[in-house]
């Protein structure tokens, strides 16, 4: 498990490149047969990957949280973006097809990941935060997820929204999460921008083709900084940036944020013209 830190946005403004990879990229998500997580005090947020590929992993405590076991104190979102799976827990086995989501509620047991088959094996890539309430386990597919088409061709922004774990879907403690396809010919997602001072974010870029990059946006929207994402890899942003991009190919991300409250339209707009 990886710790990040928060960082005022008088500091960002100063980072060089490197350093603001550092802050707030994480690259290696998806390692064979590893867990590889990432703490953050923004919201105490946990994101990061799980892929079985010979073994099955289990989910167990870091001594960072300084729990008896992960979902103590925690609620757990969980994506398949790969090759079929399943997720045990509490005794009960839930098959993970791509897109399907798995959230686990507070005080739940130790998950159990696995892979049907090492040649295509399952990407399990999950977000967690701090509950002060238990919820029920619940399995949805993207056929159950909220569809939301958004943007236009002209803009080039078409794309399509799946609300899984949101205040009208599955129930949470503060949770929620999706992701979003951008359509073919399109290179935009949350464009034109905006921030949301009461929640945090973390994008999760998959379906990329290896060679191309999405470059991603961030920082104040007055003082926005740029970096370049491949796939798999992760970008965390803090409730005073803008999180947005622009991919060289269609490509998807998972969305995943905790923070003052679960209203998916609490957002504060920037006008193109402010942009800087």
């Amino acid at each position: 498990m990886e710790v990040k830190y928060a960082a005022h946005p008088l500091d960002v403004k100063n980072y060089d490149t490197q350093r603001l990879r550092d802050a707030f990229l994480s690259t290696q998500i998806m390692v064979d047969d590893a867990i590889r997580l990432v703490y953050t005090h923004y919201d105490r947020f946990v994101y990061g990957g799980i892929k079985p590929v010979s073994i099955a992993l289990t989910l167990s405590p870091f001594d960072e949280l300084k729990a008896a076991t992960f979902l103590e104190r925690r609620e757990l979102g969980i994506i398949n973006v790969g090759g079929p799976g399943k997720i045990t827990v509490d005794g009960t086995s839930y098959d993970m097809e791509k897109y399907d989501v798995l959230y686990i509620g507070r005080g739940a047991g130790e998950p159990v990941f696995e892979s049907n088959a090492s040649a295509n094996p399952a990407l399990f890539y999950l977000n967690s935060c701090p509950a002060h309430q238990s919820y029920p386990t619940v399995k949805n597919s993207r056929e159950q997820a909220n569809k939301v088409e958004l943007g236009d061709q002209m803009t080039i922004n078409k794309r399509t929204l799946y609300q899984y774990i949101h205040e009208n879907g599955i129930q949470s403690a503060q949770l929620v999460m999706g992701y979003t396809e951008i359509a073919d010919g399109n290179a935009w997602n949350t464009f034109p921008p905006h921030t949301h001072d009461r929640r945090m974010e973390v994008y999760f870029y998959f379906d990329l083709p290896e060679e191309q990059i999405v470059v991603h946006f961030m920082g104040q929207p007055t003082e926005s900084r740029h970096l370049a994402v491949h796939n798999h890899q992760a970008v965390l942003s803090p409730p005073w940036s803008i999180h947005a991009g622009a991919g060289t190919s269609a490509y998807c991300f998972v969305w995943g944020m905790a923070g003052e409250n679960k209203a998916f339209t609490d957002m504060d707009g920037i006008t193109l013209l402010d942009f800087r």
